[in-house]
Formats: C-alpha cells, structure tokens, sequence
C-alpha cells in the first residue's frame, strides 16, 4: 500500500531535504520516525529537494507500507509525537500504487519573503531589504520569466539534471501583511512545473539587482539568455524561501 504525508518543516536546522552521508536532513529524520512507528525501515521519496536552511509550509512525500494502515490519523499523530517541533505531519493519504510524489506533481509554488527596514520580528523568516528597491521594476523583470524554458543561469552548477527547462506559469512580488506591520513587507511567488537547484535563490538575487538599478530589465533578460550562472545575481539567504505548495491532478 503507497501513501502520501503532507509535510510542513522549518529548514534551519537541517542540511536540506535528502538523506546526507555526514549532516541531518528533513528526509532522514521523517524515515527514523517512520520506522520507529511502522516497525520497519520506510524510505520514502520527496517532491523535491529543498536546499539547506529552507522551509516548507507544503510538501509531499511518498512510502509504501507492507500492510495497509487501519488509522491514518493514528500513524499521524504517533509519527508528530516523536518528530522534533520543526518538522509535522498534517496527513496521511492512501493513493494508488503508482502513485510518485516527484514525478506526477503537475506544479511547485515558492515564496520569498522580504522587509523593508529592521524587525526583530521578522529576522528569522524573512529577508531584510533596501527600503528603496524598485519593487515595479522588478516586477516588471519577473515577467519576462514566462517568456524563457532553459534557466542555466539560475541553477547551481553541475548538479546531475537532465535538462535545466522550466515552464514557469507565476512568477511576481506583491504586498504582504501580518506579524509586524511597523515594516513593509513584502513577497515574490513563483510557480513552475519544475525548478532546479538553487534556481528561486539566483532569480531573487538577480531580481535584487533590477531592484537596486544595478542592472535594467534588458540586461537582466540577457543574463536568462547567456544560459551561464556566472552571469546571475548572488544566491539569496535560503531562510526567507518557502516551498509553499505543491499539486497534484489526484490530490
């Protein structure tokens, strides 16, 4: 029997999402758990990989049990007891035995949270920026990312990936409230079938650099184009990211 958890976790304490030989990840602790509950070893395979220090408010992953499960929100509840605060399980879901939480995700949604001026609030959620980035401009550059498929520049190099397209669907910064409304906040989403490694991190930080006149709007269409990540804007702090959703055509 396969089945999806529905995952949320805080990244700081962790070296990313997959099993690691020398550092704790997401995926490694879930599995210890897992295994103490079922009585078994469970592996289970993600819908992506986050990267060290990120969040996420919504992920999936899937495992296969030798047994079905009478009571999800048992197994739910005894997985939540023994994992650290950090990391919770909001559901189990019984799917079909073909069922892949990476391969059949139609789409992935990030979120970049940035403030405008000091919160001591907001410091470890979300990143502290100029008070006068062009927030227009940047948008204005963040559209023109509908317009490209190969995003070398934006990924981390030589990583094993087959082919560095996207097809981005969303991809914009808006206002955001709540917290600590003595700052402007605010937060860039974007929604894609894919990303590669690093990818939102180097959009952002490029996307900073449109935002600080530092380059123009053609210049930063260039950089998508030169398919060479030395090109790119600097990779942002990961603690501001959020895997915010992912979907699925059965889910």
């Amino acid at each position: 029997m396969r089945y999806f958890l529905k995952i949320s976790f805080q990244g700081a304490a962790y070296h990313g999402w997959q099993v690691q030989p020398h550092d704790v990840s997401v995926q490694e602790t879930i599995e210890k758990a897992l295994a103490t509950v079922l009585r078994n070893t469970t592996p289970i395979t993600g819908a992506g990989r986050t990267d060290a220090g990120v969040n996420a408010t919504r992920m999936y992953a899937h495992f296969d049990a030798t047994q079905p499960i009478a009571d999800l929100g048992l197994l739910a509840r005894n997985l939540n007891g023994i994992l650290p605060q950090d990391i919770a399980i909001h559901d189990v879901i019984p799917v079909h035995d073909d069922a892949h939480a990476r391969f059949d995700a139609t789409s992935r949604t990030y979120k970049y949270f940035a403030h405008a001026g000091k919160s001591a609030l907001l410091r470890s959620i979300s990143w502290q920026c100029n008070p006068r980035l062009d927030f227009e401009m940047m948008n204005e550059a963040a559209s023109h990312l509908m317009e490209y498929k190969d995003f070398t520049s934006f990924s981390k190099l030589h990583t094993d990936v087959k082919t560095n397209n996207c097809h981005i669907t969303e991809a914009h910064w808006s206002r955001c409230y709540g917290i600590d409304n003595n700052v402007e906040q605010w937060v860039f989403t974007i929604t894609a079938d894919r990303f590669l490694r690093n990818m939102v991190r180097a959009i952002v930080g490029t996307l900073v650099e449109v935002g600080n006149h530092k380059i123009t709007v053609e210049e930063f269409c260039h950089i998508i184009e030169q398919k060479d990540r030395c090109a790119a804007g600097t990779s942002m702090p990961a603690h501001a990211l959020y895997l915010w959703d992912v979907r699925y055509p059965y889910l």
